[in-house]
């Protein structure tokens, strides 16, 4: 059984640091892609980064390029958001999600896209205050 687990959320002011960290476990196949997903109350689930597995080739929503930087430690399956200069705009609950070779028919768009991943966490908040 495939888990993702989510750590690091918690409240800074704007400005501030946090990382994330998403540690997967029990799934058979590869992984490809692995992301991280935020949904903001009364707002659409938004991709904000995604990694390429094997390639490293990384993917950022507009609204945290040059802010947040995606990374993996393969050796501890482990996928991390490092997340700075903060926005109050950031808050969120933050999901980790993941995109096996199992998940291949749902690689249509871009992988910030929540159809590529078969496997989601079950978030971490983050909250900015101002």
């Amino acid at each position: 059984q495939v888990q993702l687990v989510e750590s690091g959320g918690g409240s800074v002011q704007a400005g501030g640091s946090l990382r994330l960290s998403c540690a997967a476990s029990g799934y058979t196949d590869s992984t490809v892609f692995m992301g991280w997903f935020r949904q903001a109350p009364g707002k659409e689930r938004e991709g904000v980064a995604a990694i390429q597995r094997s390639s490293g080739s990384t993917y950022y929503a507009d609204s945290v390029e040059g802010r947040f930087t995606i990374s993996q430690d393969n050796a501890k399956n482990t996928l991390y958001l490092q997340m700075n200069s903060l926005k109050p705009e950031d808050t969120a609950m933050y999901y980790c999600a993941r995109a096996g070779t199992s998940d291949w028919r749902r690689w249509v768009g871009s992988p910030l896209a929540g159809n590529y991943y078969g496997y989601w966490g079950q978030g971490t908040q983050v909250t900015v205050s101002s």
